[in-house]
């Protein structure tokens, strides 16, 4: 597949072989490969942060395929298998809610990825993975997240959405080897970057906090009521500067241009030293209170709305894992928890991003560059703050600014004729039909998730708490009429079971102290010279 060497942040550029080659065979893309991973805070039913530890009758969060904590011992993330198609995917996500309202006595989910009310840092329990070396790391990150940038940000959820391709596609495309598959990653990622404001724009739920969240913070939102702050144009405050947002950070430009360059822009940020954070101390009173006084302690850190991934093997680091085996998908993370969903997102959502990820996929992908880097964030934060606004213009650089509706709309044209080849292979035309659903918001942002989280506080004069309290009780009521039967409930047991045996197995294991596993698991691949 060629690339071009220059800039393209307008109009996507198929090449039209491609889109032919794929029209006639569009089952290469039938198996296109996607999970969900789902954060979410439990909260006690007065909607207070839950002070309990993750219950036990959940398994062990070090350990547990499906459902393990994120940053805070209250932050579940229920996360499912790899799928080929969007309605199995949501199936297990939904099953997994089942299983975990089950155990949750009287507390409930809360279904908005802005955060409770809450009280101050200290409250916010960090989340803990047993007494094993691994675990013990797990721990300590988030303590050092804490020190960083505070624990009421590490308390922002989200979903996170897994892509990958099919085997049986990379030929169409002209693609025989990882090195191909790395690199045409690359290019979706470079693509996904350019063009991730649209789905700040169309599945954006957050365009309102409590103002608890605010306590303390320099912000420009207003005053919605006593209770909630907002902006009017608001879609995804959390992906703006009260969302996971790092001055240490913003000095990072890393590179997606290769695996080697944004190989090696990763090791940098890893081992290059950070004043302020060395100032804090990695230990207090013999204490760790983070991992190291890097930018970032690990590749995690890194707040990037789309990621290269490859699966990691005992004991080894993400960025040695891609190094040595190249990229295998690319996991989403700009995405919302839809307040209106039981289980935050839907087929809809799913059949749109599945398109517009192909279509960052295959057009044509300039090299990326600092001064584009700026440009984008300075697009994301438009669309964060003043996404609805018809008034809004977007920096591209192939001419003068343009409005949401007309880059959203060439973009748009662009996913149709993507969707009309994956809807050769469902039944229907659900790609079809998604697309419709966003060309709608394109169309009338009153459609938006944003906007219709707004009017419904308007309209029924309550703050931001009282509208997520009602969606997270009749989520509660939802799932209570969607019990396990017996057998379901016999086998997530004996999945608890294993995974509270398999944590066990790890602490046993252990045989250096946790200084010297450190040492070790912290330790960065030498980069190859050649790369540099």
């Amino acid at each position: 597949m060629t690339r071009s060497v220059t800039h393209n942040t307008g109009s996507p550029d198929i090449h039209a072989d491609t889109l032919a080659a794929l029209g006639k065979e569009p089952h290469a893309l039938a198996g296109l490969q996607r999970g969900v991973e789902k954060e979410s805070l439990r909260v006690t039913p007065d909607g207070a942060l839950s002070q309990l530890p993750h219950p036990r009758a959940l398994g062990s969060p070090l350990t547990h395929e499906a459902i393990t904590t994120d940053f805070s011992e209250a932050q579940v993330e229920l996360i499912t298998g790899v799928h080929n198609s969007p309605e199995a995917c949501l199936e297990q996500l939904t099953n997994v809610h089942r299983a975990v309202y089950a155990s949750l006595g009287d507390e409930l989910l809360w279904p908005s990825s802005m955060p409770c009310i809450l009280a101050t840092d200290e409250d916010i329990p960090v989340g803990q993975y047993g007494t094993s070396n691994i675990a013990q790391a797990k721990t300590v990150y988030r303590l050092g997240l804490g020190l960083r940038y505070g624990r009421l940000m590490q308390t922002i959820s989200g979903i996170h959405y897994n892509f990958s391709l099919p085997e049986s596609a990379w030929p169409m495309l002209g693609i025989n080897d990882q090195d191909g598959i790395t690199a045409a990653y690359f290019g979706l990622i470079r693509n996904f970057r350019r063009w991730s404001w649209l789905l700040l724009y169309l599945f954006g739920a957050s365009p309102a906090v409590c103002k608890s969240f605010t306590r303390g913070m320099k912000h420009n939102l207003q005053s919605f009521d006593e209770g909630s702050m907002y902006l009017p144009h608001a879609t995804s405050l959390r992906m703006g500067p009260l969302g996971y947002q790092s001055n240490a950070q913003s000095e990072l430009h890393i590179s997606y241009n290769s695996l080697d360059e944004y190989a090696n822009s990763m090791v940098e940020a890893l081992t290059w030293e950070y004043p302020e954070y060395a100032a804090r101390g990695v230990k207090k009173n013999g204490n760790y209170q983070q991992l190291n006084a890097a930018i970032l302690q690990i590749e995690n850190e890194f707040y990037g709305t789309i990621r290269p991934k490859r699966p990691i093997r005992t004991g080894e680091r993400p960025i040695t894992a891609l190094r040595d085996r190249g990229v295998e998908y690319v996991e989403v993370r700009c995405l919302d928890l839809n307040p209106f969903l039981p289980i935050g997102i839907d087929t809809e959502a799913i059949n749109f991003l599945d398109t517009f990820l192909l279509v960052c996929l295959l057009a044509e992908s300039g090299m990326d560059s600092e001064a584009e880097s700026q440009r984008m964030a300075a697009n994301q934060l438009s669309i964060v703050e003043r996404g609805r606004d018809p008034e809004l213009r977007l920096s591209c650089d192939e001419g003068k600014p343009l409005s949401v509706a007309e880059w959203g709309q060439s973009l748009l044209d662009a996913c149709a004729t993507v969707a009309d080849i994956l809807d050769k292979n469902a039944a229907g035309t659900p790609y079809r039909a998604a697309l419709a659903a966003q060309q709608a918001k394109v169309d009338d942002s009153a459609r938006t998730p944003s906007a219709r989280i707004l009017a419904e506080m308007q309209e029924q004069e309550i703050p931001f708490f009282r509208f997520s309290m009602n969606r997270a009780i009749a989520h509660q009521a939802h799932f209570a009429g969607m019990p396990l039967d017996d057998d379901e409930q016999a086998a997530f047991d004996r999945s608890v079971e294993a995974s509270l045996a398999r944590q066990q197995e790890i602490e046993q294991s252990d045989d250096v102290g946790f200084d010297e596993f450190l040492e070790d698991y912290l330790a960065i691949p030498q980069m190859d010279p050649a790369a540099e």
